[in-house]
């Protein structure tokens, strides 16, 4: 069972993302605070839950939790900054717009800047090991695959309701045969990488 806090004594919002291995869309970031002591034996990384899983979660989070926020960052900024760069301004703007200010962010992974005044503690798988931030991953993982569904309408042949922007085998002979849209990350050396295979 995930931990429901770092035992900082303080309200902690967990922050995570999603889409950051994508060749296509954004890169979607989510900001959660869980009551303390919030327990919730289903709630786990979002990587390792079925799709509808997730789903049924979200609702759960979005009743039960004290303050979310979802926010995300476009493939033109991606290009522009990197996606390093992307993703913790992604969850910069998640963390701005919750309604409830956290006294310290549980982050997964192990980069992140500043934000404001706020400590801030960077932990590896930490969206296996924490429930805020397991939450996190949960919204940022649904909000983005609903946003590449709605995508896959305007480009049916890449696929996006399956693959959700990932470099599956058939969105890399996708981009083989139709070439790049304007939501493909062009300028991202995996990605050109993978083109210039075809």
């Amino acid at each position: 069972m995930l931990r429901s806090g770092f035992g900082t004594g303080l309200i902690e919002a967990g922050c995570d993302e999603a889409g950051r291995g994508c060749l296509a869309g954004p890169v979607f970031a989510a900001a959660v605070i869980l009551p303390e002591d919030y327990k919730n034996p289903e709630l786990n990384d979002s990587k390792q839950l079925s799709e509808r899983k997730r789903q049924s979660l979200r609702d759960i989070l979005l009743r039960d939790a004290i303050a979310w926020s979802v926010a995300n960052v476009d493939n033109r900024e991606i290009d522009r900054i990197n996606i390093l760069h992307a993703s913790i301004k992604a969850m910069h703007m998640a963390l701005d717009e919750l309604w409830v200010k956290p006294g310290v962010l549980l982050i997964d992974g192990n980069r992140f800047h500043p934000y404001r005044d706020i400590p801030h503690h960077c932990i590896v798988k930490g969206d296996s090991l924490y429930l805020s931030i397991a939450a996190a991953s949960i919204l940022a993982k649904t909000y983005r695959d609903d946003y590449m569904t709605d995508l896959a309408k305007e480009y049916p042949q890449y696929q996006w309701q399956t693959n959700k922007g990932y470099p599956t085998l058939k969105h890399r002979d996708a981009v083989a045969r139709h070439g790049v849209t304007p939501y493909h990350r062009v300028s991202f050396s995996m990605q050109l990488n993978l083109f210039r295979e075809y």
